[in-house]
């Protein structure tokens, strides 16, 4: 590996770190969403602000290191939004992902510390040809979808999705079920799907895998590689697909898209929710009746109350093991599989 650099997780689907490639500057008419570039540290931000690597580990950083991510653009409602295609010519940018999503900050929350500031080094390239991570996707065969679904969605993003994502990917493989764990749209981070991993999924997928730094782009683009994550979960035969939409699907990320494709495999749908009104929205905007409603709005009695009584819907806090056996309950209800007893891994 070439240490010159420190890779971000965008640049996990490469061979970058093992294979020569050298950088040369691009003028800003010939960027695109996926490039991949070489950026300098100027300006770490706050201290607390570490890159993702390849590995999803964690690494922290110090002024004048190099780094290699992809040009891409972020929306964030709670946190930071900005894009490569605001870099003015003095070529600073900033990261606006720990995963290495390059681009100019136009806006951020009060509460999010400074986030770290770059310059523009130039693109990567071999062969005289700038390298994109869309040359680093292998196409699959596009087949139908037909694996059964717990879809995760949320009222915005840091609401609950992946950890109550997690908490349900382990009951099903408890008993003994093949499960795939993907993320459909967001901003290009590893420690979701990780997560996922983590506790026993036979695969994770995201958006990354094709391509992707997040799924803003236009909704032609998004269609093709969404049909490409579909197909790639397909092509494991797995009894579920735990999905999760990154973000809110109200946010510019394809979120509704990726719902209206899944729609008829849905058997069970989750929502993390920050608050009991914005429960009421999504369903109200979306045309969706979530199964359950967890996440913030779940904390307290107060929460369960004003869900129940403002949508009519269950709430449960996933994260409490007393709610464990309702949650089982649930899911074998909704997706037809028994999740009350261990079975063998093989199916025996």
């Amino acid at each position: 590996m070439n240490h010159q650099y420190i890779y971000t997780s965008l640049t996990r689907i490469s061979d970058l770190a093992e294979i020569e490639f050298y950088v040369e500057k691009l003028d800003r008419a010939a960027w695109e969403t996926g490039d991949y570039v070489v950026s300098k540290i100027i300006d770490p931000g706050s201290n607390t602000l570490n890159l993702e690597l390849t590995t999803g580990r964690m690494r922290g950083v110090i002024g004048g290191e190099s780094i290699i991510g992809a040009l891409g653009e972020r929306f964030a409602t709670l946190e930071a939004t900005g894009t490569w295609r605001k870099v003015k010519a003095d070529l600073k940018m900033n990261v606006l992902t720990g995963g290495g999503l390059m681009g100019k900050l136009t806006s951020k929350s009060v509460f999010l510390p400074n986030m770290m500031e770059v310059n523009y080094t130039g693109h990567v390239f071999r062969n005289g040809k700038k390298l994109t991570m869309n040359d680093f996707v292998e196409t699959v065969k596009s087949i139908p979808f037909n694996t059964a679904v717990v879809l995760f969605v949320g009222t915005s993003m840091s609401a609950g999705k992946t950890t109550s994502a997690r908490i349900v990917t382990n009951l099903f493989k408890a008993a003994g079920f093949k499960v795939v764990g993907a993320k459909l749209s967001g901003a290009g981070r590893y420690k979701d799907i990780l997560a996922i991993k983590d506790v026993g999924a036979d695969a994770v997928i995201d958006f990354v895998d094709v391509g992707l730094p997040s799924s803003i782009c236009p909704a032609d683009i998004y269609k093709t590689k969404l049909d490409q994550l579909l197909s790639r979960i397909e092509h494991h035969n797995a009894d579920v697909a735990v999905i999760e939409i990154g973000a809110s699907p109200l946010e510019p990320y394809n979120g509704d898209l990726a719902i209206n494709a899944l729609r008829e495999h849905i058997k069970c749908t989750i929502l993390s929710a920050s608050d009991p009104y914005a429960v009421y929205g999504l369903m109200t905007a979306f045309d969706i009746v979530p199964d359950i409603v967890t996440g913030i709005t779940s904390n307290t009695l107060a929460g369960v109350n004003m869900v129940k009584k403002l949508c009519n819907v269950k709430a449960l806090n996933l994260i409490d093991s007393s709610t464990t056996e309702e949650l089982m309950k649930v899911l074998s209800s909704t997706t037809g599989f028994s999740l009350s007893g261990k079975r063998s891994v093989y199916g025996e």
